[in-house]
């Protein structure tokens, strides 16, 4: 196992996480975790050298509202003497703050449920606009302090699912030792991107990535024009291996997580993680991942960069985060996944930024330097998701 410095935390972090979100699980129930399965393999993993343990209050339940069943499991699953070998994270439920109570209230909860007196590495969960505005005004930066001062958690950091100065802006408004952030091979100019990644790792941020397979989407299934990209390199490996070695590639990133749910899954990515080095990929290998998001882009629809010249938009359509969405649908569909992927853009896409709001004023367009023909696109949008 490949270990890297987190951050000015300087903690030393395995390259590889264990992601407790989709655990194994009885009778397609995700309450109902197959623990023997589920022990074995993160016993195996933390005694091959994983360090670092991410579950989350919702994870493995029903709703966003109530807590699920990985915390407890995790409490569970690190006792005789596992704890001790593992830095812990776990996450606020942000979008369940209604004062400042009650973040002392979920985080002592959680405390209860995995049953450790610490937390390692506190993030403050899935961070959009309006609940960083919410959480800001209820005094999050006093409530970090003093978990913080009062040993509850060991360093504070924060996971993020918006746009590139919405995260700029969060990073500087506290003194985080980390963040989180989606990030692949695909997702370079998705939320944080990769601009996001150099601020933060240049303000001293470790940087946890999650989605580097973009929940499998880069591994199976993938279109033809993809596979013989990948066919043309001297190097064989599996697109697995492929899709890491582009993440561990970039010296900004501290550790990768990655939601392993059997063994071979396990085995193969520490495999990966013992040899994937910071600028380790050489220019024909890197030649070949850039020939493989080219094939992806080439079946993109909208020719959107994203440069938000269309912004904002009188009705209050988000024109560039609709096409990004929309573009990734076509880029990833198969049969198996076009129920997903739908049910991804009503994730991603505020009710208030959709195009059923869009009141085809036609001024986005006068202003966007590529010509799209806004107005019909985000009709061809509508249709596909609303």
């Amino acid at each position: 196992m490949l270990y890297r410095k987190l951050g000015k935390t300087n903690e030393s972090v395995s390259a590889l996480s264990f992601g407790c979100m989709r655990l194994p699980i009885i009778d397609g129930d995700v309450t109902k975790i197959d623990e023997e399965k589920a022990i074995e393999m993160l016993h195996h993993a933390i005694d091959e050298g994983v360090n670092y343990i991410d579950t989350a209050y919702p994870y493995h339940g029903t709703g966003m509202a109530r807590g699920g069943e990985s915390e407890p499991f995790v409490g569970r699953a690190l006792k005789d003497g596992y704890r001790e070998k593992v830095n812990l994270a776990t996450k606020l439920p942000s979008w369940l703050i209604k004062t400042r109570e009650d973040m002392d209230k979920y985080l002592n909860e959680q405390l209860e449920r995995i049953q450790t007196d610490k937390i390692d590495f506190y993030l403050v969960h899935a961070l959009t606009e309006g609940i960083w505005e919410n959480l800001k005004k209820l005094g999050i930066d006093e409530f970090l302090n003093s978990a913080i001062k009062d040993g509850r958690i060991r360093y504070a950091g924060f996971s993020f699912h918006d746009d590139l100065d919405v995260f700029k802006e969060i990073v500087d408004y506290y003194d985080w030792s980390f963040c989180q952030i989606q990030y692949n091979y695909l997702d370079e100019n998705f939320q944080a991107g990769a601009e996001g990644l150099k601020y933060a790792a240049d303000k001293g941020l470790g940087v946890v990535i999650m989605e580097p397979l973009r929940g499998g989407k880069l591994v199976g299934n993938l279109p033809e024009s993809v596979t013989n990209a990948f066919e043309k390199a001297e190097t064989k490996r599996s697109t697995v291996e492929w899709a890491l070695r582009w993440v561990w590639n970039h010296p900004e990133v501290s550790v990768v997580l990655s939601g392993m749910n059997v063994m071979e899954h396990i085995n193969e990515n520490l495999r990966i993680a013992s040899v994937a080095l910071p600028n380790s990929l050489t220019e024909k290998e890197l030649e070949i991942m850039n020939n493989v998001k080219e094939a992806y882009k080439q079946r993109t629809k909208v020719n959107c960069t994203a440069c938000q010249y269309c912004m904002p938009c009188p009705a209050g359509v988000n024109i560039p985060k609709n096409f990004t969405l929309y573009n990734q649908y076509h880029m990833l569909v198969t049969p198996e996944s076009e129920g997903e992927l739908k049910r991804h853009y009503n994730v991603f896409a505020d009710v208030s930024e959709k195009p059923d709001k869009y009141v085809e004023c036609g001024k986005c367009e006068s202003h966007c330097p590529q010509g799209i023909k806004i107005r019909e696109e985000l009709k061809n949008v509508k249709a596909l998701f609303v």
